[in-house]
């Protein structure tokens, strides 16, 4: 078992784009459907699996480019350890004073060494200067807990 951490920053517009977080329905529209709904469902099975968006179910950022994984460890400590490291360079810019508290910080990285040590995922959110959000996880890999079949993509 492994882990894999991912990062992504950008406007609240685009991480709000809720299709583009999501995999498609396993099956396409029946034939026959309208021509926007096909064409929207094409569009997402194309671009899920390579949109740098953090996926609404936190395991899914394992199918994602291996470009996005921002550094891997076996020890869970460490994994958690560089969830510290980049609250601690983002929590000046947090908009919510209480984020930033360094005790709350502390508890963040404290409850997601546990939660990788047991083989879970930590993901967590925050508002930056408008309109930025951060969106930082770490996800336990060879297997995921959630989500056993997906492929390490660093393999």
């Amino acid at each position: 078992m492994h882990h894999h951490g991912y990062l992504w920053t950008g406007p609240k517009e685009r991480f709000d784009q809720e299709a583009l977080r999501r995999p498609p329905h396993p099956e396409p529209p029946p034939a026959g459907s309208k021509p926007e709904l096909i064409q929207r469902y094409r569009e997402v099975a194309a671009e899920f699996p390579t949109a740098d968006l953090p996926p609404l179910e936190t395991a899914y950022w394992l199918i994602k480019p291996h470009s996005l994984v921002r550094g891997t460890w076996v020890e869970p400590k460490e994994a958690a350890a560089w969830l510290g490291e980049r609250l601690a360079e983002y929590a000046p810019r947090f908009i919510s004073e209480a984020e930033r508290d360094p005790t709350y910080l502390t508890r963040l990285v404290t409850s997601g060494t546990g939660r990788l040590s047991d083989g879970g995922d930590v993901s967590h959110g925050f508002y930056l200067e408008r309109p930025t959000y951060l969106s930082l996880a770490v996800v336990t890999c060879s297997p995921n807990h959630s989500m056993a079949g997906l492929r390490c993509p660093v393999t």
